[in-house]
């Protein structure tokens, strides 16, 4: 087995990819793209796109994170099945995923692209992420309740998503009243 990751550690949508080969031990060649020279140039060379994380896996090339996640669970099964075998199970997983990924990360990433690309200062960006986030905020508060990890009982994908959105997410827009935040306060606070 010969993993190789091209990714770069500030990149939520890598971190989520490292928890997953780390939560099962798989040993991998980490690839920095953006501090080893030539790694950038090689990555594309492999996914024209440009987008990160990328696994190679023997020679196949593997992209979009969650793909990767589902890929690494078929292909290099560890302790920790990321994706449960039940189909009610996976759905739940897969669909925490995707809250997380598309209405935790994707307003924080828009709010810090917009400030690092020069689009506007760092009040517009947070004025526009503002109602996306509050809305999730409020909806995973009622979601988590009673739940130990996001998607049930288990450490799965959905949690791999969770710890980087969670972590980066207060950067942009920070929950105004804490006391309203108590399932997710514990559930970042367990979570990490």
């Amino acid at each position: 087995m010969a993993l190789i990751l091209y990714a770069h550690p500030f990149s939520s949508y890598c971190q989520k990819v490292l928890i997953a080969l780390w939560e099962n031990d798989l040993p991998f060649t980490y690839k920095v793209i953006g501090e080893e020279p030539g790694v950038a140039e090689e990555h594309r060379a492999l996914w024209p796109f440009a987008k990160f994380p990328t696994l190679v896996d023997d020679g196949r090339t593997i992209a979009e994170t969650s793909i990767i996640i589902e890929h690494l669970g078929l292909r290099h099964p560890g302790p920790v099945r990321l994706v449960p075998a039940d189909p009610e199970a996976a759905l739940e997983v897969r669909f925490m995923d995707r809250v997380f990924d598309n209405y935790v990360m994707t307003p924080t990433q828009q709010a810090v692209g917009k400030v690092l690309g020069g689009g506007g200062t760092r009040e517009e960006a947070i004025a526009a992420a503002t109602p996306g986030l509050e809305t999730a905020y409020a909806w995973l508060e009622t979601h988590l309740a009673g739940r130990t990890w996001a998607a049930g009982d288990a450490f799965t994908l959905a949690d791999c998503a969770a710890a980087p959105s969670l972590f980066y997410a207060p950067s942009v827009k920070v929950c105004e009243n804490p006391a309203d935040a108590t399932h997710g306060q514990a559930f970042f606070a367990d979570l990490v």
